[in-house]
């Protein structure tokens, strides 16, 4: 009888990841020249939801696992209907490994650290990329453990969708308004023709912005929502901290555990040399008149 509940709980527990509009999912995929890599995590729920329970993942060349391919965990907050941006970070122009595009690396929310190889944005059309939540995947782009003969996912199905005419490699991939959820099972076949729409490689102009038909059937759009993205954190002493925001920056306000105000700036970068290692909460006033506080952690 527990036999019988367990296995009734792990399948409720897995639809309800596959419910629409309960869960985020990638929307879009940027495969290009060079280092030009960028991934698009949208929020089809009617909340906010903290990036940081989040993770994106490389299985490299058919692997089983990420360890080779490397994990980013994400953070920040992200608001109902909006999109969340992960870039390359390389952007040593005379490197022979490459580099991303600076206007791309603009349009990203996060990006990984210059000189991090290997990162999930160091994809190449035959790498599976996962979105995951804890150990439970939220969405896959790509089949994991399967190598495409053909160095990507394609459309044909006599092939079993691995040779052919390249999808995922040097292509952009827009997910169609229509879906509502992500793929949270890693090992079927994957027909990117299904959910995807193709662009060619270098169309970056729909990033940061997705239609989905969750949005205004289904969800609210708080006013008081605002998604943002502090980066790194934790962060190492020294290191300089980035809060990224939809809304215009007024001031951030720097507060140590014992409710002091130790730093106050216009700027949105935030330099740790000068705070002793610790815990600090941040105050992000907004032009608008909106506030969200953040904890940030200096080790």
């Amino acid at each position: 009888m527990k036999k019988i509940l367990l296995s009734l709980s792990v399948l409720f527990a897995m639809n309800l990841y596959a419910q629409d509009c309960s869960e985020l999912f990638f929307s879009e995929y940027v495969e290009g020249w060079s280092q030009n890599k960028a991934i698009e995590v949208y929020n089809p729920t009617n909340a906010t939801i903290d990036l940081s329970a989040y993770q994106i993942e490389r299985y490299s060349n058919g692997a089983t696992n990420s360890s080779a391919g490397g994990v980013t965990n994400l953070t920040g907050m992200l608001a109902s209907g909006d999109a969340f941006v992960l870039t390359n970070g390389e952007t040593d122009t005379s490197s022979t490994f490459g580099y991303c595009d600076p206007i791309l690396l603009s349009l990203g929310d996060m990006s990984e650290p210059n000189g991090s190889y290997p990162t999930p944005m160091h994809m190449n059309g035959n790498d599976a990329i996962v979105l995951s939540k804890g150990t439970t995947i939220i969405d896959v782009i790509g089949k994991v453990g399967e190598d495409p003969a053909s160095g990507a996912w394609t459309d044909d199905a006599a092939s079993g969708f691995t040779m052919g005419t390249w999808w995922t490699a040097q292509h952009t991939l827009i997910r169609k308004a229509s879906v509502k959820g992500g793929d949270g099972n890693g090992l079927d076949l994957f027909n990117p023709s299904l959910e995807w729409d193709s662009l060619p490689a270098g169309s970056w102009t729909n990033l940061g912005m997705h239609n989905c038909d969750c949005i205004g059937a289904s969800a609210i759009n708080d006013a008081k929502d605002i998604s943002y993205i502090v980066y790194p954190n934790p962060a190492n002493s020294g290191e300089v901290i980035t809060i990224n925001a939809a809304a215009t920056i007024a001031t951030i306000e720097v507060i140590n555990i014992l409710g002091k105000k130790v730093l106050t700036q216009t700027s949105n970068k935030i330099n740790t040399s000068a705070l002793a290692k610790g815990t600090y909460i941040t105050r992000i006033n907004f032009t608008d008149g909106r506030m969200v506080e953040n904890k940030i952690i200096i080790e």
